[in-house]
Order: C-alpha cells, then sequence, then structure tokens
C-alpha cells in the first residue's frame, strides 16, 4: 500500500517535491521517475500529480530552484569581513567553486548545455545578478583592509575574478588542472610572474 502523505498546504507540497527531485536529479538525471520521486518524498505517487501537471513540470521547478542564488548569497554574507583580504577572497573563491562545480555536474547529468533562457533572462534573474554583484564587491571591500592594494576598480576585480574562478571550476575549460581558491586568489593578487625578474 502506498504511504499516506502528511498533511501539507500545496505550496508547501510543490516545495518539497521540488527539493527532493533535484536531489535525485543529481543522480539519474531525466531518467529519474516519478515514482522514485515519490518513494524519496514518503508520498503516494499520484499526490504529485497534485500539485504538478506533469513530471516535467516538476523537473523544469526543480532546474529553476537549482539555478536560484538564494544559498550562495545567504553563505557568502557569512563571510566575515574582519579578515585580512585574502583570506575574505580565499572563502569567497571555494564558495563560488562549490556553487559552479555543482551547476556544472547537474547540468551534465541533465545534459543542459546552458541556464534555461527564462531563468537566465528576465527581470528576477536580472535582480539576483545586481545583488550578487554588490555582495562580491561588499566582500572584496572598498577601502576596507587590503582593498586599497588593489590596481583596478573593485568592480573590475570583481568581474576578473569571477571569470578566473569559473573557468578554473570547469573541467573541460581547465583541461582537468582544476585551480584551488588558494591559486585563484594568488593569481589575482599576485600574477604569475617571478616578483624579482622581469623589473625594468
Amino acid at each position: 500500500m502506498p504511504p499516506r502523505a502528511r498533511p501539507l498546504p500545496p505550496d508547501a507540497r510543490r516545495a518539497e517535491l521540488t527539493d527532493v527531485t533535484l536531489r535525485l536529479l543529481r543522480v539519474h538525471g531525466r531518467a529519474v521517475t516519478t515514482r522514485q520521486i515519490a518513494e524519496a518524498a514518503g508520498v503516494a505517487e499520484g499526490t504529485i500529480f497534485r500539485v504538478f501537471d506533469s513530471k516535467d513540470e516538476l523537473v523544469d521547478a526543480a532546474l529553476a530552484r537549482a539555478f536560484e542564488p538564494g544559498d550562495v548569497v545567504a553563505r557568502i554574507e557569512g563571510i566575515d569581513r574582519g579578515q585580512p583580504l585574502r583570506g575574505r577572497l580565499v572563502d569567497l573563491v571555494a564558495l563560488l567553486q562549490q556553487r559552479f562545480r555543482a551547476t556544472f555536474d547537474l547540468m551534465q547529468k541533465v545534459e543542459l548545455v546552458g541556464p534555461p533562457h527564462h531563468l537566465h533572462d528576465s527581470e528576477e534573474a536580472d535582480a539576483w545578478r545586481a545583488r550578487l554583484e554588490a555582495l562580491l564587491a561588499d566582500v572584496v571591500g572598498d577601502g576596507r583592509d587590503g582593498s586599497d592594494q588593489l590596481a583596478v576598480p573593485v568592480d573590475h576585480f570583481v568581474h576578473v575574478l569571477r571569470l578566473l574562478t569559473f573557468a578554473g571550476s570547469h573541467q573541460k575549460i581547465a583541461d582537468g588542472r582544476l585551480l584551488s581558491p588558494d591559486q585563484v586568489v594568488d593569481t589575482l593578487l599576485h600574477g604569475l610572474a617571478h616578483p624579482d625578474r622581469g623589473r625594468d
């Protein structure tokens, strides 16, 4: 006999099933079945179709959840701003790398070549990106300890940091030689030239 689902409001049920589906997509990709989802959620399979019209709608909701930046934003907000610049940057790059790698792995599992257009090109997505950019700039600091050593404006530094972190976190772009947070930060702060050579 299928399990009897505990009573939940429709929005809460949708959220629960979305989170369960996202976890299973990371393992099974699009081959995941509604039966597997129901079993993992502890509900009858028919419960899914009381709040979602189809499996495709549920999968789309799970993918939308995966691309929401809320979790990473909250974790970046928790970075200790009292650290020296290098410590703040290492913590920041480590969080961004975790996010990038989880996203890359999921995209490979579900055979996505990029974020769904409706998630990437929307007013809500633009607002999230603006908030994230402001938050990254705040971590770097504007006049805060160490940030005055930067040779470029903070917004440009953040842009290059994201590019290098993204490329250094992607197996194919990096040819399998992923960069550690320390390597990313030291490249940004000190470059790759020997400090005692190449000077006129």
